[in-house]
């Protein structure tokens, strides 16, 4: 989320992990600070694997979301595979 300042980074890693926690259907068992974590973190996944793909973001504040959503429902989906494993 480069070019953000702080509070913005934090408002759309809030955002963004909490959209990603209604769509894996953990949002009843996720707080604000879990969707903020989810949330920054998903935005690097989701860099990451649209590099890999030969894709960018254009940098907009949609596709900032959007990237940050889908790499937080990969990391989701990862923390379930493993915690469900158990």
């Amino acid at each position: 989320m480069e070019g953000y300042g702080i509070i913005a980074t934090l408002i759309i890693g809030a955002l963004a992990g909490w959209l990603a926690s209604m769509v894996v259907g953990k949002d009843s068992q996720m707080g604000a600070v879990a969707n903020i974590i989810v949330g920054i973190v998903g935005s690097f996944i989701g860099n990451f694997v649209l590099s890999l793909l030969g894709l960018y973001s254009s940098g907009g504040l949609l596709p900032t979301i959007l990237v940050a959503v889908l790499g937080a429902v990969i990391l989701l989906a990862i923390v379930n595979a493993i915690t469900n494993r158990r």
